[in-house]
């Protein structure tokens, strides 16, 4: 049976690192650097199928104005059942984000799934801005 779940206590870290090193965003990432980034977020969803961790994702935000969706990944076992919409909507209607004025993410292929839940791309682009340090650890 497929639930989802929030909290640290429920992440199987060593297979979330693993999905995370492998993708596009955070090639290489250490499993220490993915607990610290969830110790820091917001809110942590995890997707379970029993004991397996079927989907992650985390959110990064001061609860009050904005928040940073990230990290949303499925298993590839898993995907084309619709986990990464489910665990989306519930981020964005967990009490704690309630009343935010933006929310953004990042993605290089899955608009289709955030356009569903009402995202869109960025409609002035030059108004945006990033920095991404020259060396980044792993």
């Amino acid at each position: 049976m497929i639930e989802i779940k929030e909290g640290l206590e429920w992440v199987d870290f060593e297979t979330v690192a693993a999905w995370l090193a492998s993708s596009y965003w955070s090639p290489g990432i250490s499993q220490t650097k993915v607990e610290k980034a969830a110790e820091g977020a917001s809110l942590v969803i995890g997707v379970y199928d029993g004991e397996i961790q079927a989907g992650y994702c985390r959110v990064v935000s001061d609860r009050e104005t904005f928040a940073w969706l990230c990290d949303v990944f499925v298993n590839p076992d898993y995907r084309g059942q619709g986990l990464a919409t489910k665990m989306v909507a519930y981020a964005l209607e967990h009490p704690d984000h309630q009343g935010l004025r933006r929310w953004m993410l990042a993605t290089r292929d899955a608009h289709a799934v955030y356009e569903k839940l009402g995202f869109e791309s960025v409609p002035i682009p030059e108004h945006m801005m990033v920095l991404v340090p020259k060396a980044p650890a792993a």
